[in-house]
């Protein structure tokens, strides 16, 4: 059985389009409200999201068009 780990970016992604779905955020949110959904876990999810050249005032819009988590750069 070939089985493929999804990428902790696209879960993020599938979560915040969700969240965008059932009204609870804007796609023009700044990113930084997610952290008032995720709590103890928006240490990590910053860092993530900052390490791919997110700032906390990106709108949730540009989060959820990126197509690809490639960590190959």
């Amino acid at each position: 059985m070939d089985q493929q780990v999804i990428h902790p970016m696209v879960k993020l992604q599938r979560q915040v389009r969700s969240l965008v779905e059932s009204k609870l955020l804007k796609g023009n949110d700044s990113i930084w409200k997610i952290a008032l959904l995720y709590g103890d876990e928006w240490a990590f999810w910053k860092q993530e999201l900052l390490a791919y050249d997110f700032t906390m005032q990106d709108p949730v819009s540009e989060l959820l068009a990126v197509e690809s988590w490639d960590d190959d750069e």
